[in-house]
């Protein structure tokens, strides 16, 4: 069967592999042909090839109430309410913003402090706690780009485990690291989930404890990579951030000696990404600067705007940096993207329903 009738196959894919995330569902339940050639893998790989990929960040967002924010009541609201979290897409290259559906499991809303990463075409939501009981969760689910709909993953090992990390190869595994169990003790394990086969393996533990550490996935010319885990603290350290690091070799499926000195400054590390496709790059928000990590080095690369001195989240890809926070607590988050060649900020025009509490935030090509 022709993917498209009257034209040769390899012009009937340089037309699929042009077409909008968006329009994938409608793609896919056209014909079983169609569905069947944007479900390969080598169907991703060539869009990414050939420039036709889409960047987007998805972040983890309350909804915004405007009349409350007008009224000066939005603080003492998010005080005593739970705030109503959802995924919200923003388009990097266009800046445009939407939504995507909640499935019936989370039609109350995202659990708190729920962790996300992406591979290929589909969104992994881990953990956080029920917004309705506040109960912390191991669950997984995943929403597929492709077909817009929602499926539930095998849940994550060794029980429920809050502020974890998570980082994705952006081929298949996605890594989780560290947090606590609901003991508040804080956890050295760690597990990887290979997303298509719906399977969890265990990794050898860490040398340290670490709640609230970022993973970051480096790549490496070998193509396997490795993951660095930064900062965190142990159970005794309650808050106290530590200044090292460790890296796991996926090749040789070994942890690394603990770089103790790896951070300048004691600080959370939840702004930490990798340079997109730049081996050995790393880039964060320390305080009023965003610094990179390049040659065993800190270097400033830039100041943050001073519009958002509470950066929630960070993403970069070639040649960029986006930032989205807020100037203080309760006030709208709005992002901004600097161009690494021009050292320009510019401003993102952002939606008021899209302007609500980001939570946290992950990058994907699809």
């Amino acid at each position: 069967m022709e993917l498209i009738s009257g034209l040769p196959e390899d012009i009937a894919r340089d037309c699929l592999i042009r077409v909008s995330y968006q329009q994938f569902p409608v793609v896919a339940s056209v014909s079983k042909g169609w569905n069947t050639e944007i479900q390969l893998p080598e169907f991703h790989r060539v869009r990414k090839s050939t420039g036709h990929a889409q960047k987007i960040l998805v972040t983890v967002q309350s909804e915004f109430d405007s009349e409350k924010c007008k009224t000066g009541s939005l603080v003492k609201a998010m005080t005593m309410t739970n705030p109503v979290y959802k995924l919200n897409v923003l388009e990097t290259e266009t800046g445009i913003w939407g939504e995507l559906p909640m499935g019936p499991e989370l039609s109350n809303g995202l659990p708190l402090f729920c962790q996300i990463a992406g591979v290929r075409f589909d969104l992994v939501v881990m953990g956080g706690w029920a917004p309705d009981s506040w109960k912390a969760s191991n669950s997984v689910f995943i929403y597929n780009f492709l077909s817009a709909k929602w499926r539930r993953g095998a849940d994550m090992p060794g029980g429920p485990r809050t502020f974890f990390s998570c980082v994705s190869d952006h081929q298949r595994m996605i890594y989780v690291v560290g947090g606590h169990d609901e003991e508040k003790n804080a956890l050295k394990s760690a597990f990887v989930y290979d997303v298509a086969s719906d399977v969890w393996v265990q990794l050898p533990d860490m040398a340290r404890e670490r709640d609230e550490c970022k993973a970051v996935f480096c790549r490496s010319v070998s193509g396997s990579g490795t993951i660095r885990v930064v900062g965190g603290y142990c159970t005794e350290m309650q808050g106290r951030f530590e200044r090292s690091a460790e890296e796991f070799d996926v090749a040789t499926w070994k942890w690394g000696p603990v770089e103790d000195e790896f951070l300048d400054d004691a600080t959370c590390p939840r702004t930490c990404v990798d340079g997109c496709d730049v081996e050995g790059i790393m880039y964060m928000c320390k305080g009023d600067d965003v610094v990179s990590f390049e040659g065993n080095t800190w270097q400033v690369v830039a100041k943050v705007p001073r519009e958002i001195r509470n950066v929630a989240c960070m993403a970069a890809w070639e040649g960029a940096l986006l930032l989205i926070g807020s100037c203080g607590f309760g006030e709208p988050y709005m992002g901004f993207v600097l161009g690494l060649k021009s050292g320009v900020w510019t401003k993102l025009e952002s939606p008021e329903n899209y302007t609500g509490h980001v939570q946290s935030g992950c990058l994907l090509e699809i």
